[in-house]
């Protein structure tokens, strides 16, 4: 399995900081939900982990050799990338999408292999998608695009998984699921990086925070009351543990 690693990464646009100086290490039975408030640069920074942004300063590397330097092929079949609001304006059908999954490891000319038609038939079952297998996805609902979406991104297993909010659109009983998912994922010995603005998900399904704030880390590990009134500038009590964490804004 493999180690991904940000050193010291600052990423600029339009003259501004949009990153500084965030290190992250992430590898085997990693679960990340990097939270923090809008604009803080969490989409950026799973950009960068992703290898679609150089950093301006400091280095992104998997398994010690940087982003850059590794071919796009095999990038891809080792880490797979979720953005935020994806779209797909072809009407291709469910099947269809979920299987461009595996596209780094299909062979350049020719139907796809009959060897994956199980990863992808179980990749649809998953995510409830069965019976929307050959609908096209231009008519399928938001909810269930981003499940599409996200059984794409795991169809070919890759080692990381990297999602920016994987959980947008959906209704309470999927999002239950695909976050059970994800930490199912990490406990196998994958890797998950993902952005969260659901901090009860965040706090009962990730093995650790990583928060942002003006795009400097604000604090990792555990989500505790004062890490929240830091980041986000709220009062709020974390209560329970494990699967029964469950946080409360407390309202002036």
């Amino acid at each position: 399995m493999s180690v991904l690693l940000a050193d010291r990464i600052s990423v600029m646009r339009g003259g501004r900081a949009i990153l500084q100086d965030v290190s992250l290490t992430a590898g085997p039975g990693d679960f990340i939900a990097v939270i923090g408030p809008n604009g803080a640069g969490k989409s950026t920074l799973l950009s960068a982990l992703a290898g679609l942004i150089v950093p301006a300063k400091g280095d992104v590397s998997l398994d010690g050799i940087p982003l850059n330097r590794i071919a796009r092929r095999e990038l891809a079949r080792k880490r797979a990338y979720l953005p935020q609001n994806p779209v797909c304006e072809w009407p291709l059908s469910t099947e269809r999408l979920v299987a461009l999954g595996m596209t780094a490891h299909l062979p350049a000319l020719g139907p796809l292999p009959p060897a994956f038609d199980g990863a992808i038939a179980e990749a649809l079952a998953d995510h409830d998608l069965m019976d929307r297998k050959n609908q096209p996805v231009t008519t399928l609902s938001g909810g269930e695009f981003s499940r599409a979406m996200l059984a794409r991104a795991l169809v070919a297993r890759p080692d990381i998984v990297i999602v920016d909010e994987p959980v947008t659109g959906l209704d309470p009983v999927h999002a239950f699921s695909a976050m059970a998912r994800l930490a199912a994922w990490a406990a196998g010995g994958r890797c998950v990086i993902a952005s969260l603005h659901d901090l009860t998900l965040a706090a009962r399904y990730a093995g650790r925070i990583l928060a942002l704030k003006q795009g400097r880390v604000a604090g990792e590990g555990a989500l505790t009351a004062d890490l929240i009134r830091d980041v986000f500038g709220v009062e709020a009590e974390v209560r329970g543990i494990g699967a029964n964490v469950k946080v409360d804004f407390l309202l002036p």
